[in-house]
């Protein structure tokens, strides 16, 4: 369900009277169920704010709702901390992301490593994006910095694309990584089919709120829309361990 859909049902919620439990999790989820019985909610917990509830949905993704489930905020919370605001909301999400991100097997993705990796990047790309290609050039550049490469499939024109295609005989290749360098130098690819996991790959991309590539995540979950400089995104990256 995309945020613009939730929007709108919050919206049209808060005229409707909804009967509810009294325990803070049922009612929370009877009145989120009255909006759209296939909300994805992940887990429901009380906020670091007095009186507020935290809905995490599938792929990370936070609401806020009262404990009766009456009222629904769906925006950032932050907490003031040392003179700082901090932004609870995304280090929330990017938490979520990162265990779903970090749970990809190895072998389910198309990997750069150096010798000695200090930290790690995921990389949703795809084939045929110009942008794609320019941060793929700068790979052994990452490498030397102590950043591995770990790529994603994300067909940005969905799965019956050319690019998906290509996509699919990347995973597919006996040799994955040559079959990417190629295909991100728009060498010809050899067509290839296997059991792979582009599909399932577009769709967590998909979940989490890929909407273009490359799309960057770090370590700790936090994401990157877009191209970056080895060099700032290799500090970027180191940064992302502390």
């Amino acid at each position: 369900m995309s945020l613009t859909r939730i929007s709108i049902a919050l919206a049209l919620a808060l005229g409707s009277s909804v009967t509810l439990a009294a325990d803070p999790d049922q009612a929370i989820r009877q009145s989120l169920k009255s909006l759209d019985a296939n909300l994805p909610i992940e887990a429901i917990a009380e906020s670091p704010m007095t009186g507020i509830y935290q809905v995490q949905l599938e792929g990370g993704r936070q609401l806020y709702t009262s404990a009766d489930g009456q009222f629904l905020i769906q925006g950032y919370l932050f907490q003031v901390k040392d003179g700082q605001a901090v932004n609870l909301t995304e280090i929330e999400e990017s938490r979520a992301v990162a265990q779903q991100i970090n749970a990809i097997p190895a072998k389910e993705m198309v990997v750069f490593a150096p010798k000695a990796p200090k930290t790690h990047i995921t990389v949703f790309t795809d084939t045929d994006c110009g942008y794609c290609q320019k941060l793929h050039s700068e790979v052994p550049e990452l490498n030397r910095l102590g950043v591995e490469v770990r790529y994603v499939a994300f067909p940005r024109q969905g799965l019956n694309s050319p690019a998906a295609k290509e996509l699919v005989s990347v995973w597919c290749a006996k040799d994955q990584q040559d079959a990417m360098n190629r295909a991100k130098t728009r060498q010809s690819v050899a067509d290839a089919t296997c059991d792979n996991p582009v599909a399932k790959q577009y769709q967590l991309g998909q979940m989490i709120g890929v909407n273009g590539t490359p799309a960057i995540v770090l370590a700790n979950g936090k994401m990157i829309p877009g191209y970056q400089p080895a060099p700032q995104l290799a500090k970027i990256a180191l940064e992302s361990n502390d």
